[in-house]
């Protein structure tokens, strides 16, 4: 007889053995004054756990989701923030409503933090209460370092999600950057089989409609690595393709054709459904796609989160056109490049030493030859684009970018010059690159 993770982890805790496979409440900083009154049974009132983000200097996003006991439109859920892991001392405390409009989801940003600092968090809802989680806000000077986890592509059927317990057990992170594909949009067996797992996607289908990515980002949830990753650290996240469609552009997808409906009108079930279950500071309704913005770490560094996917990507075209050298393509579009210039020099003018750009798409070059291109998906297939950055850091003498990146499904390491087959043009490896590409 086979017997699940979440079977095992119970029998255990019946026991009274702790495992870690189960849902062991201690935090990374070996913290074992901490415990939970219920176990995250299937049917706890929060069995989504917990979740924070988008820290600023005085505040930060706490998001939690209710399974209503009953059909109803909404229910109350009280909220709580204190410096200590029993909750005894409360700094900010409120009221939220979860309601069917979404998803049951909460999200609460909670203001008059003070900098620097960790704090617990809780929801309560009726008799049940939720795990505490932990969180931290951004430091305002004399930040003398900087630790960052960083994941993207976590497809749920091909296999455990190991890395995020990885980093969930890390005490020293600041924060976790996740730079997209957080989801897939397939069905089982079309990229991954989940059968042998028992981590079959649900619905068992390409999701196309608000309830389908609704369900499939409830069913990664459920995950307990991915549970403790959000409970122990603050998230930053963009999204990349998968969240709507594989390799996605402004007005469509690869995987998207007419049969399957009005692409905007997927695009914006894949949006709210993302705003819905993301600790993420949403925008105004009228700007839903714009998710590009900028934290600071003190004195230190400015993380610039850009969106090369969604926001005013023009489509890709195959590797051997030559429109990838049109200068009226862009990877950014005009706003957000505009945008990204801007605050790139205001990061040099604050004195801070490091720029860290989180994004996409690889941006140092994957190529064979200059007119050889695997990829034209990614920064290579707009030439244009990755040239008018470049050339801005070198006329601004705008030092210490790196840019970090998700989407590759591989590890890279770069230095990004102009032209890396001209080797009189190259400066010593991490010397004077325009800029590294991690």
């Amino acid at each position: 007889m086979s017997v699940s993770r979440r079977t095992f982890s119970r029998t255990l805790a019946g026991a009274g053995i702790n495992s870690m496979a189960g849902h062991s409440l201690a935090f990374a900083d070996d913290d074992k004054e901490h415990e939970s009154k219920h176990d995250r049974e299937d049917d706890s009132a929060f069995r989504h756990g917990v979740a924070s983000g988008d820290p600023l200097s005085n505040a930060v996003i706490i998001w939690t989701r209710i399974t209503p006991e009953k059909r109803r439109d909404s229910v109350s859920v009280r909220w709580e923030v204190a410096t200590d892991t029993r909750m005894k001392k409360t700094v900010r405390k409120g009221v939220a409503s979860a309601t069917s409009g979404r998803d049951f989801t909460v999200k609460v940003d909670v203001t008059g933090l003070d900098p620097g600092t960790t704090y617990y968090y809780q929801f309560r809802s009726n008799e049940d209460e939720s795990p505490v989680g932990r969180t931290k806000t951004l430091p305002t000077r004399n930040v003398d370092r900087l630790r960052i986890g960083v994941a993207s592509c976590s497809n749920l059927p091909f296999g455990y999600f190991n890395s995020y317990r990885a980093m969930a057990r890390r005490s020293d992170l600041d924060c976790v950057l996740h730079l997209g594909d957080y989801i897939y949009e397939y069905a089982n067996g079309e990229y991954g089989d989940g059968t042998a797992l028992g981590r079959i996607p649900a619905p068992n289908r390409e999701i196309l409609s608000l309830s389908d990515y609704r369900t499939r980002y409830a069913q990664y949830r459920t995950d307990q690595d991915l549970q403790e990753l959000h409970r122990q650290h603050p998230m930053i996240i963009v999204w990349d393709d998968h969240e709507i469609a594989n390799d996605s552009y402004n007005g469509g997808a690869e995987n998207h054709n007419a049969g399957e409906g009005s692409f905007v009108d997927r695009r914006a079930a894949a949006v709210r459904a993302w705003n819905e279950w993301q600790p993420i500071r949403e925008t105004p309704a009228e700007q839903s796609g714009r998710i590009f913005r900028t934290f600071n770490f003190g004195d230190l560094a400015d993380l610039v989160m850009l969106d090369t996917r969604n926001f005013d990507r023009d489509q890709q075209v195959g590797a051997n056109n030559p429109l990838i050298a049109d200068p009226t393509r862009s990877l950014l579009g005009e706003e957000q490049e505009a945008w990204l210039y801007g605050q790139l020099t205001t990061s040099v003018q604050s004195g801070r030493r490091w720029r860290l750009l989180g994004q996409q798409v690889m941006m140092g070059q994957l190529i064979a030859s200059p007119t050889t291109i695997f990829n034209p998906d990614q920064w290579d297939g707009y030439l244009a684009s990755r040239n008018r950055f470049l050339t801005h850091l070198q006329t601004n003498t705008i030092k210490n970018v790196v840019v970090l990146t998700g989407d590759i499904h591989s590890s890279w390491g770069n230095d990004i010059a102009f032209n890396p087959f001209n080797g009189s043009t190259i400066p010593p490896p991490g010397r004077a690159a325009c800029a590294w590409d991690l």
